[in-house]
């Protein structure tokens, strides 16, 4: 199958284009460098911001789309024009891509678009009860960008497209940029944020590799799917744990006041938090790889 991503060159992307090259599919990367091919995949420039261009005729006979393209939240402070521009990032390349989808004749078009998007969606929920997907948005600054996101790739769905909407946790992996973060503090004994009550949703990167394979191929998922490991837990118990492997005793809080001062609303990233569970993909069978924290934790911080 001719598999074209979006934002295939990041963390994320460059693990789930290895997979699907070693599964056998064609891999088109849409990138804003130059067009060139290496290592089994081809990689095509394009406009993130227009439906338009050479790179739209790849859609035409490809039997799926992979959009990942977004700005990083975790870089750069949230000023107003730096979360304007986290929303953009998101939102025009996916509606360039279904747009593009659009001008593509209804028999050539992809059969399914996976789509990025974030746990965040369903904003803080401090409360124990369990989020599934079924659930609805909330109220913080990344839920309304999720939102929108989620809005602008479901258009698809008008077009004959099937549409999955990866609502992906913290991605946890070697070289991952949010895991460095997260780790680092543990490894200079520092504990839980705030009162460390929040839960904490997070994720391995081969099983969310594993979730995208799925979405690719399993026609009964669409709409949004929880990727997060089925091993929820507070966000002090994720610290004490990290502590534990690290040889470290993560036991001094960073109060939340302190990180609300420092980081504005970017300290909702440490201090949100909800119970979110990945029903869909456990229902479709999907056996996670690393669903347990301390198994994934010896994995990515050990080595083992």
């Amino acid at each position: 199958m001719k598999v074209l991503i979006a934002g295939g060159s990041g963390f994320i992307g460059s693990h789930l284009t290895a997979a699907l090259v070693r599964d056998g599919h064609e891999v088109v990367v849409l990138t804003r460098g130059q067009s060139h091919a290496g290592g089994g995949v081809r990689y095509v420039n394009w406009d993130a911001k227009s439906p338009d261009g050479a790179w739209a005729s790849e859609l035409s006979g490809s039997g799926a789309v992979v959009n990942l393209a977004g700005s990083s939240i975790g870089s750069g402070r949230w000023t107003r024009e730096r979360m304007a521009e986290l929303v953009a990032s998101r939102v025009a390349p996916t509606s360039a891509l279904v747009g593009a989808i659009e001008r593509t004749p209804t028999d050539r078009r992809p059969a399914v678009l996976v789509n990025a998007a974030g746990i965040d969606y369903y904003g803080n929920r401090p409360d124990d009860k369990v989020v599934g997907e079924d659930e609805p948005v909330g109220d913080s600054f990344l839920a309304r960008m999720g939102q929108l996101w989620e809005a602008a790739a479901q258009k698809a769905e008008l077009l004959g497209v099937r549409v999955a909407r990866i609502r992906t946790a913290m991605v946890f992996g070697k070289g991952a940029p949010a895991f460095g973060l997260i780790t680092l503090p543990v490894r200079l004994l520092v504990g839980p944020y705030g009162d460390g009550r929040q839960w904490f949703t997070w994720i391995h990167i081969d099983d969310l590799v594993g979730v995208y394979r799925l979405a690719l191929q399993d026609e009964r998922l669409s709409g949004p799917i929880n990727a997060t490991a089925p091993d929820v837990r507070r966000q002090r118990d994720i610290a004490r744990e990290m502590g534990r492997v690290l040889k470290r005793p993560a036991v001094i809080p960073v109060p939340a006041f302190l990180l609300k001062l420092a980081l504005g609303p970017q300290s909702e990233l440490l201090l949100d938090g909800r119970r979110a569970v990945p029903e869909k993909v456990q229902a479709a069978g999907y056996q996670f790889r690393f669903g347990g924290l301390p198994e994934a934790l010896e994995d990515l911080l050990r080595g083992r």
